[in-house]
């Protein structure tokens, strides 16, 4: 990931430092266990435990052997004595590598989990905020009914909150290690040697390995941060298209001092939530290669290795670095109250249209004449921009059957609102 989109924490999980670290303390935890059956003294184990890896001696190695493992195991035993020859006892490259991969992909995962939490605090902030604070409801970009601007943002906090569970799932699903040697059948790693590293490290064994931890597990997880994402795009979006000048109900924060445009100096462009959008659709390609990184060939390939060098640490950089920007979108959320009721009126009180045609219904009409005659009154509206409102009360068809109480009563926004209290202690706000 480039450096304008990685954030300090997150990039250090994926550095080739943390990387290593964790190899050499996964090569230590095997020495351990080896020490523990007998294999190695414990004078010998003594010195392997201040081991350590040259990085520079290791960046030379590499340019020779092409062969990352080998490379830092020859960097690493450069520093030791004959005790050196017992690193990498009965292991595999993949041992190593996807037992250390694991451990960075729970931490990547932990980081997220933080970031979704500040995220779910500020959503459920001013979701409670804006709990009655009547907007237009739009489906097909067209006018619908009133909702709230609360319900709307409770609707976000509540998916917000499924992806912190099914994140806890794809996390769950990589915290295994594989000390299991070549093609898995332990022949020159006991299980114990894997069961005691796991403990170790914090991770469980995966019940069955061939030569590397199967790569059903890394999908699940980036398709996981994959759908997270695309709940960020979805209120991106939203966000964005409530900022058009058009509706302007909305707008992402705009700093002092901050352009829009090189051109133009009016312009307040939505150019967060625009970022967010175009990360999120770079992770859910990255899912795609996840997924087909699942098929390979007999016990292992490595054709799924050299993307994921690319996948995993980009989906958790761009995730982290988005769900970052939205919060701070949320939290500075500019909200025009009085352009939401300005838009409401635009329509010319077509939304009270389906609550029209109940209220007949209700009086004794079929749903097909109720419906005719609304639909007629609506098109008025219109066609010929004349008030529903008006239209209904000066209809015979309608103020023969509804009195001026129940007319007040049908054209009060306060119907809109009623059970707002209800949704948001279903939804446990």
């Amino acid at each position: 990931m480039i450096e304008r989109y990685s954030r300090p924490q997150m990039k250090l999980v994926w550095s080739d430092q943390n990387k290593y670290d964790k190899w050499l303390t996964i090569e230590i935890a095997v020495c351990e266990a080896w020490t523990q059956k007998g294999l190695i003294p414990e004078e010998e184990m003594v010195k392997l435990r201040s081991a350590t890896y040259d990085f520079e001696l290791f960046q030379d190695i590499l340019m020779k052997t092409k062969h990352d493992m080998t490379a830092f195991l020859q960097s690493t035993t450069a520093g030791l004595g004959d005790e050196g020859r017992w690193l990498h006892q009965g292991l595999t490259t993949s041992d190593v590598w996807d037992t250390a991969t694991s451990l960075q992909l729970v931490e990547a995962g932990s980081l997220l989990d933080k970031e979704l939490s500040l995220l779910e605090t500020a959503l459920k902030e001013k979701a409670l905020k804006y709990k009655n604070t009547l907007m237009m409801g739009r489906t097909h970009g067209v006018h619908a009914e009133p909702i709230t601007l609360g319900l709307k943002i409770a609707l976000w906090w509540d998916e917000i909150k499924r992806g912190r569970s099914r994140l806890t799932q794809g996390i769950d699903s990589v915290k295994v290690g594989k000390i299991s040697g070549p093609v898995g059948t332990h022949a020159t790693a006991p299980p114990e040697i894997e069961a005691y590293v796991c403990s170790t490290i914090g991770l469980t064994p995966a019940p069955v390995s061939n030569q590397v931890i199967q790569r059903d597990r890394h999908a699940h997880f980036v398709t996981t941060l994959a759908l997270v994402s695309a709940t960020l795009e979805k209120i991106a979006t939203e966000i964005r298209g409530l900022q058009r000048t058009e509706i302007r109900e909305v707008e992402e924060p705009f700093g002092e001092g901050q352009t829009g445009s090189s051109s133009m100096p009016h312009k307040r462009n939505p150019e967060l939530t625009e970022r967010i959008c175009g990360l999120s659709r770079l992770i859910r390609g990255h899912a795609v290669t996840a997924m087909e990184n699942v098929a390979l060939w007999g016990e292992r390939d490595i054709s799924h290795s050299s993307a994921e060098r690319i996948i995993l640490p980009d989906a958790c950089l761009a995730l982290d670095y988005i769900i970052n920007l939205l919060t701070g979108v949320i939290e500075n959320l500019v909200v025009h109250e009085e352009r939401m009721l300005q838009n409401m009126e635009l329509t010319k009180g077509l939304l009270f249209s389906q609550r029209t045609m109940l209220l007949l219904v209700e009086k004794g009409l079929h749903r097909e004449e109720a419906y005719k005659i609304v639909q007629e009154n609506s098109m008025r509206t219109w066609d010929e921009d004349i008030d529903f409102r008006d239209l209904v009360k000066n209809d015979t068809r309608v103020n023969s059957l509804i009195n001026e109480q129940e007319m007040k009563d049908l054209f009060s926004y306060d119907n809109y609102t009623k059970y707002v209290d209800k949704i948001f202690e279903k939804a446990g706000l």
